[in-house]
């Protein structure tokens, strides 16, 4: 980041009335000095610092990640020197030329939607590659549904990267953008858009704080301790890096969800809203999501004070993927639109990055940035979602100044106008001169707004049709695992909770009673009663081909209702017959099964409806009914509750009993029918391998890609 003199004197009010924002125990963990601090924005900055540290190494490298690719490059501005390019391969060179060194990386189990665009295997493939002190692991030690989201590095303890980043694919590129940049491509050579984020690179303390924290995640997820390096001479600090600030004190802040005994840590989110509620005269945000609920109130009771702070939102033009342009995009739409409602005073403006020539893309923005006036100062691994405020695992790093115009704030000052410059086309200088000239952030960037690279104006609102199919946000983006207590705080107005209490529990048990079923036969005894060769033998012995059926629908059904994934109920389906009979077997037990649970739905959940007459989950059986069969047929292609548990909702919802089951039959079929067919032709040509059975098998593989190409594609386009 160059040296920049001068902020604009507006952003610098008098504060030393105020008490300091960071609080050790309330909104972050730990305070810690650090030696030495530098903000590395974009991943090539990021990839070039971490090699040369790692290559200074002398005891210890910790790595914590959301995701890691082995074959991602490190080095494509310019050459690297004798050591492997590739991650993985290089990480484990050091570890051979380095008899005292012990690599310990530890990535997320990730979630099998996200499988598509991750390494298969990888754990395997890195313990054939790497020597012995290579340790890698995959971390599944957090609720269902959670993620652990921390991007962390610390190197002998001596110094530690930590922000948005991961050391993974699609991350790689530089503050230019551009729109055609042949260095911008996957490890399979594939072509992907900008991707614009930040790291925090600190040295000292604060980095061993880092690695104790590291190391305390790596004992819950593998169940033995790392000692921390010994015996270290050098910092590994990289030359090329040039110090911002000396000096200075760094909070850590995290999100841990309460787990197996743990309370629930939610630093995160308490400075997100303090931080939010000590602004004087700007909020400048940059983040991959809006969709916290919390965060959006804090800022509406801000943008609703006469003088109130400026707030700028940088967000991405759209999200990466279908299923979170479906999802997460509609949910921030909500929000957004609260926001603009609540901006009586026109002190809001949410952009995107601009940059001519990405066609259908647009810069990914996966920053967690916050910056408060020139006072504080938040770069972390948390989005501004739900997920991250109670969820999911995250780590924000945050400094603030001491009075205004000391070093930190001049810091914090130059940044901003740096990342703005970058959004802008234009130079730093240029937005600390406008900053003064026109004396705010949102009147500086309307300055500087142009026809090429800029910050043009977001407008998230998004069609009617598709809010109307996606569910509350507290499904979308929940804050916190789901339980009995989270179901009724979400779903019940505390006005109104008293009321049909028995039934209400009745419903809430019946949930819960589903989760135990589906834990049992995860974990438990009745998962070896669906192995494929056992079920065969049984139905084999029935001698009546009707009598046959009837228990392989019936136990289809029984099995469904256990809370035993439909999914998995088709792949053995199509195991144990032949192809249509598969077919028939599934399709009827699923559909009768959905029946089942709708009446039970209906039996259960109408008088609880009656007395929620405002509470979130009326309003979602409402568009249910309002939508009808397109509601539930979308909601089957893109779950968002189990099976069971969706029946059970929809059935207690005003939706009429034709919508719902035509809507599930349009919904179930194309799935459940292309992963039927497919296990048992696959099973066929396994068994008596031939041309004729590996050509069906490669043609069924086909149309299944192409059918679910096909509804990636409309779903993107409804």
């Amino acid at each position: 980041m160059p040296e920049l003199n001068g902020t604009n004197p507006a952003m610098n009010t008098d504060s030393s009335a105020d008490r300091p924002i960071l609080e050790p125990g309330r909104n972050c963990w730990k305070v810690e000095h650090a030696s030495r601090l530098a903000t590395l924005v974009d991943a090539a900055d990021y990839f070039s610092a971490f090699a040369e540290t790692c290559r200074a190494a002398e005891r210890q490298i910790l790595i914590l990640g959301w995701d890691f690719d082995r074959h991602e490059r490190l080095h494509r501005v310019e050459p690297g020197d004798e050591l492997p390019d590739k991650l993985g391969a290089f990480l484990a060179e050091l570890v051979r030329r380095n008899p005292r060194l012990n690599v310990y990386l530890l990535s997320w189990d990730f979630n099998m939607i996200y499988a598509t665009e991750r390494e298969l295997l990888p754990a395997l493939r890195l313990r054939i590659q790497a020597p012995p002190r290579f340790h890698f692991r995959l971390d599944d030690r957090h609720p269902k549904g959670a993620s652990h989201h921390q991007k962390v590095v610390v190197v002998d303890d001596q110094v530690a990267f930590a922000g948005g980043i991961d050391l993974s694919r699609w991350r790689w590129d530089t503050s230019e953008h551009k729109p055609d940049d042949p260095r911008r491509t996957d490890p399979d050579g594939k072509p992907y858009p900008p991707f614009h984020d930040m790291m925090l690179l600190v040295e000292g303390e604060a980095a061993a704080r880092l690695g104790q924290l590291a190391r305390e995640r790596w004992r819950r997820a593998r169940g033995w301790k790392v000692s921390p390096p010994a015996g270290v001479e050098h910092s590994p600090w990289p030359e090329r890096v040039a110090s911002g600030l000396d000096n200075v004190r760094v909070a850590i802040a995290r999100t841990e969800p309460a787990f197996h005994g743990r309370e629930a840590v939610e630093e995160v989110s308490r400075l997100y809203l303090d931080a939010i509620a000590a602004a004087q005269t700007t909020i400048y945000i940059e983040n991959q999501y809006f969709t916290a609920q919390a965060l959006g109130d804090a800022l509406i009771t801000r943008l609703a004070e006469e003088d109130g702070p400026q707030v700028v939102l940088v967000l991405p033009e759209k999200t990466g993927g279908w299923l979170e342009q479906m999802t997460m995009d509609v949910v921030r739409s909500r929000i957004v639109g609260r926001l603009h409602e609540a901006d009586r005073y026109d002190r809001l403006r949410i952009y995107f990055p601009y940059q001519p020539g990405l066609g259908d893309d647009c810069i990914s923005v996966h920053a967690k940035l916050l910056i408060i006036d020139d006072r504080l100062l938040r770069i972390g691994s948390s989005n501004t979602s739900n997920r991250s405020m109670g969820l999911d695992t995250e780590c924000d790093l945050a400094i603030e100044s001491s009075e205004p115009h000391d070093k930190v704030a001049r810091y914090i000052g130059r940044l901003r106008a740096c990342l703005l410059a970058e959004h802008l086309g234009c130079e730093a200088q240029d937005v600390i001169q406008a900053m003064q000239a026109e004396g705010g952030l949102i009147e500086a960037i309307e300055c500087l707004q142009g026809k090429q690279r800029s910050l043009r104006p977001l407008d998230c609102e998004v069609a009617a049709e598709v809010d109307e199919l996606v569910p509350e946000t507290s499904l979308v983006d929940p804050s916190e695992p789901f339980s009995p207590d989270y179901f009724i705080e979400e779903y019940v107005p505390k006005s109104r909770k008293p009321q049909g209490r028995r039934r209400l529990m009745l419903f809430v048990s019946v949930v819960v009673v589903l989760f135990g079923l589906a834990a049992t036969w995860r974990w438990g005894p009745l998962q070896s009663l669906l192995a494929p060769d056992r079920i065969g033998r049984y139905l084999a012995s029935i001698s009546s081909t009707e009598i046959r059926a009837v228990v392989a629908i019936g136990g289809f059904i029984i099995a469904s209702l256990l809370m035993v994934p439909v999914t998995l109920l088709a792949i053995i389906a199509g195991l144990v017959f032949e192809g249509w009979e598969a077919f028939l077997y599934v399709m009827t037990g699923a559909m009768a099964a959905s029946a089942l649970g709708f009446l039970g739905g209906r039996f259960l959940g109408k008088g609880v409806i009656e007395r929620m007459s405002g509470a979130s989950i009326e309003r979602l059986s409402k568009r249910l009914a309002k939508r009808g069969t397109v509601a539930v047929a979308v909601l089957r292609l893109v779950p968002v509750a189990p099976f069971a548990v969706f029946n059970l909702v929809a059935g207690s919802s005003p939706l009429g009993a034709r919508q719902f089951l035509v809507g599930s039959l349009l919904g179930l079929m194309p799935g459940l029918g292309a992963i039927t067919l497919f296990s048992s032709s696959l099973s066929d040509a396994i068994q008596s391998p031939s041309w004729s059975s590996l050509a069906i098998v490669i043609g069924l593989g086909t149309v299944l890609v192409g059918a679910a190409w096909q509804v990636k594609r409309w779903l993107r386009t409804s």
